[in-house]
């Protein structure tokens, strides 16, 4: 088990990670970079973007690091 998941080529500390969006961005504006990408919240008010696999794996990431694999 690492301590780390990859999301969007970094490496993130799974203990970071606050939540994790259940349904990916859309807001509809012409210049969003963040269309049907999922947000990854972490502390410090920081947040980092990925596609559906790497949203699934952060959840099992984190599911691995508490225990409940």
């Amino acid at each position: 088990m690492s301590a780390f998941c990859i999301v969007d080529d970094k490496h993130i500390p799974v203990y970071r990670i606050l939540w994790v969006s259940d349904l990916p961005h859309f807001c509809g504006s012409d210049e969003c970079q963040r269309e049907g990408e999922y947000e990854i919240r972490l502390d410090e008010g920081e947040s980092v973007w990925g596609s559906l696999q790497e949203r699934d794996a952060a959840l099992a990431a984190v599911e691995a690091w508490r225990g409940k694999s």
